[in-house]
């Protein structure tokens, strides 16, 4: 049986009625995402079916959470966005033991203008939806239909959706990739790894040398996509990809897929790598740290957080937590601004927080430095929030693990967002600032509207 809107494993006691589907579609009709301004538009359908935007990460970014900036020329031929962009996000709230306890998944498209919630059964998960691969040129000119089945069996599934590419979120994988072999001992966070790719890639930048443990951070904390290639290189050179996948598939998280890399640099990132918004959820739940069992995979697997040691998801978190690009559901890094708008209210790591009391990511003087003292912020904050970003033209992704802070209204959820919204989109009431705000504020508004709806539950 699926369920409508929100579901109850077994080891519940009562049904949850708090409607957070109902919830997270009103939320995301009311964002108006087709209102968004699109600098690149399609001058007609022959030039889009011919121009070449779909997902290059080589040449277009994909896995940044920075952006080049928009020059004046895009900027004075921006136009509405012909259709209804794709967006996926799930709410998975959980109660004090980590246990998922009930969820909301929304999907909108040009097919699915004002939202649709995404059924799943007592375990949270969903054969309602034939998932596709993302395309980009598809999405322009094929009504944002895909022609590319991300899990098979799915041809009389009543949702029809080609999932956004995830962009550095897909970094997620990465890392749980990663710790699986710490766990099992074929590395060593402390390990030395030698990059040495043997095919150039202006993704992955050169050869560099590191541990595992830096590695690891600078891929999750910064997003350095040259860190993602080693780490990704790393699993290859282990022959670890294909059981990474398999065990996706083996704990009902089909949609999981890191496929299609280069065994040579760990690059090409296109869409063989995919990601939806329910099962990265269920993935983050896992590592946050669930007390028996999370769920029962379709193959009648009882899944627990064991998928992962105590100690990698402890680290896991903690890199999650040092987050540097709080810029997409949050939006702590530009405290003090007038625009973007204030997203979830997060207090960030002090990491990036420097002596003048502002951030700057990664040692960045262009792209990471914000102007304004962060502190207001952090004192105004009702949560933290341990995640992941992801930016390049034709996506921005966010998700990641929502606590209260001590004395705060009680919330415990995750929230994750996909959509093909990347930085070629702009607000209409844009305003230049430093960093450039190189994503729509929407998403913003969303966070800050969910949380709100979760601390008032």
């Amino acid at each position: 049986m699926l369920l409508a809107t929100v579901a109850q494993p077994a080891h519940a006691a009562e049904p949850d009625t708090s409607g957070v589907a109902r919830q997270l579609q009103k939320t995301i009709a009311s964002l108006k995402f087709g209102e968004v301004l699109d600098t690149e538009p399609p001058t007609s359908t022959q030039a889009a079916r011919s121009a070449s935007v779909d997902v290059d990460p080589e040449k277009k970014l994909a896995g940044r959470d920075r952006a080049p900036k928009l020059k004046a020329a895009a900027l004075a031929a921006a136009t509405q966005i012909h259709q209804q962009p794709n967006v996926d996000v799930t709410v998975l709230e959980l109660d004090s033991k980590g246990r998922p306890v009930s969820s909301g998944t929304v999907v909108t498209s040009p097919t699915y203008k004002d939202g649709v919630i995404v059924p799943v059964d007592q375990n949270f998960h969903t054969t309602a939806v034939r998932y596709r691969h993302w395309d980009t040129n598809l999405w322009n000119t094929n009504n944002g239909q895909g022609d590319t089945d991300v899990v098979p069996g799915r041809e009389n599934a009543p949702i029809d959706y080609m999932s956004p590419y995830p962009a550095s979120t897909l970094k997620l994988l990465v890392g749980f990739g990663i710790l699986q072999l710490v766990d099992n001992g074929t590395i060593k966070l402390d390990d030395t790894y030698a990059y040495q790719p043997t095919q150039a890639s202006d993704l992955c930048g050169t050869a560099t040398t590191d541990t595992v443990r830096n590695y690891f951070d600078r891929m999750i904390t910064v997003s350095d996509n040259g860190s993602a290639c080693a780490m990704i290189k790393l699993l290859n050179d282990k022959g670890a990809i294909d059981g990474l996948n398999q065990t996706f598939q083996d704990i009902g998280l089909e949609t999981l897929q890191l496929k299609g890399t280069n065994p040579a640099n760990g690059g090409n990132w296109t869409s063989g790598i995919n990601m939806s918004s329910l099962d990265t959820a269920k993935l983050l739940a896992l590592v946050n740290g669930v007390s028996g069992t999370a769920w029962t995979a379709p193959n009648g697997k009882a899944v627990t957080s064991d998928v992962l040691s105590a100690s990698s998801r402890e680290f896991f978190m903690k890199e999650l937590g040092d987050q540097g690009w709080n810029n997409v559901l949050s939006t702590t890094n530009y405290c003090g601004y007038t625009y973007p708008t204030a997203g979830m209210p997060q207090r960030i790591s002090q990491r990036w927080i420097g002596a003048d009391g502002t951030v700057t990511v990664n040692n960045d003087p262009t792209d990471g430095k914000y102007q304004y003292p962060v502190q207001p912020c952090q004192d105004a904050a009702q949560v933290t929030f341990a995640h992941k970003t992801g930016l390049s033209e034709n996506a921005v992704s966010d998700a990641g693990i929502v606590k209260s802070l001590p004395g705060k209204a009680n919330r415990r959820y995750i929230i994750t967002a996909f959509s093909n919204l990347g930085y070629r989109y702009i607000d209409p009431n844009r305003q230049e600032v430093q960093p450039s705000v190189n994503r729509t504020e929407k998403f913003a508004i969303l966070g800050r509207t969910m949380d709100t709806y979760e601390a008032q539950r």
